[in-house]
């Protein structure tokens, strides 16, 4: 009798363990299902309509700052030669003398030059004699020819040649003096503007003068600088925020310095696709030196406000760049030009206006004419 007791109290254990092992299974399955019927419904909806993710195109001012190599030239260089033939008499002066305008740099010797211009001015005088000669003897036949009958027409005719003859052979002579006069100013060189030398290529006793030579001298003015920067063409169509730009040498990287704008060169280069600008830069205390290459520091700006986008909104292809639009509810693809690339967003024209909304992670398997639903992202 005991042992039927335990036999019965045992089965019903096990009936126990059953109805409860398969209540748990029941529950677990109905919180999958219902975890799995959530996602499925968050992903695709009801009438089979994607989801994606929106960016409402917006109006910005487009600014970029970047960073461009360039180079310090003098504001005024000169090569110094001899405009005549000589012998290099005395020089002055040497590589890193200051000199100033009109200072005596070098005297040329040509002996020759003072020869004709002796020979010229003899001649002047001898000029000057038939000059006056011709002169009063055409005054005298023509006060004579006021009388009818008294003087001949035709001698009249040839005293006034004579006279005019004359009067051009001394004209002559005096153009002639001051021609060689000026050669003879040539002999003395003097410097054109206050500047350095910065190279000497002859020394006393040197002829010069001749075709193809090297200059006696190079000069140049450095106290104030020329900063000419290379801009390249998609950066041509803006404009600096302020007229004036920041930029470092390679010599002294710890210094900064401000230079001007002043003049663009108004062209592309063929060769480097590139725009020059020209800034001026003030040297006073001779820090910068030209030659130097320095690293400019533009802020580029439009003068209007555009649209921008960011990158993972923009689809490239080999054909074309474009983005898609949203629009009641259906997909449109755009075509795009690119503009500055601003490193977030990126500066786009085409049929986009500010308030049209994008999808935000634009690609080519999202076709054009797809319905559907717009998720806005949060920023």
């Amino acid at each position: 009798m005991k042992a039927k007791t335990l036999a019965s109290k045992t089965t019903n254990d096990m009936i126990r363990i059953f109805f409860c092992s398969s209540v748990c299974m029941l529950l677990f399955y109905a919180c999958n299902s219902k975890e799995e019927s959530g996602a499925k419904t968050a992903d695709t909806k009801p009438d089979g309509k994607d989801s994606v993710a929106i960016y409402i195109a917006k109006s910005d001012s487009v600014e970029k700052k970047i960073t461009l190599p360039s180079e310090l030239l003098p504001y005024e260089r000169v090569e110094i030669r001899s405009k005549i033939q000589g012998y290099l008499k005395k020089i002055n002066v040497d590589i890193g003398s200051r000199v100033r305008k009109g200072q005596l740099l070098a005297l040329i010797d040509a002996p020759e030059i003072a020869s004709r211009l002796s020979e010229v001015t003899e001649k002047i005088q001898s000029a000057k004699a038939k000059y006056l000669a011709s002169k009063d003897n055409f005054e005298r036949i023509y006060s004579a020819s006021q009388t009818d009958g008294v003087i001949a027409a035709s001698e009249l005719d040839k005293v006034k040649n004579l006279f005019m003859a004359d009067s051009a052979d001394y004209k002559a002579a005096i153009f002639t003096a001051a021609t060689y006069k000026q050669m003879g100013n040539y002999l003395a060189i003097t410097a054109p503007f206050n500047g350095v030398v910065t190279r000497r290529n002859a020394h006393e006793g040197t002829f010069v003068g001749n075709p193809g030579e090297l200059p006696l001298l190079e000069i140049e003015d450095n106290s104030r600088l020329r900063l000419r920067v290379a801009v390249p063409e998609v950066y041509t169509g803006t404009s600096l925020k302020k007229q004036s730009i920041k930029f470092t040498t390679k010599a002294m990287p710890e210094k900064v310095f401000d230079a001007k704008l002043v003049r663009k060169s108004e062209n592309i280069d063929n060769a480097t696709r590139s725009e020059i600008w020209e800034f001026e830069v003030l040297n006073p205390d001779k820090l910068l030196k030209a030659g130097m290459y320095a690293d400019a520091r533009l802020v580029v700006q439009r003068s209007q406000p555009g649209v921008t986008l960011p990158s993972s909104a923009i689809v490239t292809t080999l054909e074309k760049k474009f983005a898609i639009k949203i629009k009641q509810g259906k997909t449109e693809w755009i075509d795009i030009n690119q503009g500055l690339n601003l490193g977030d967003k990126i500066e786009v024209f085409g049929n986009i206006m500010p308030g049209d909304t994008l999808v935000l992670k634009a690609n080519e398997e999202l076709k054009a004419d797809v319905s559907v639903i717009a998720k806005p992202v949060k920023n």
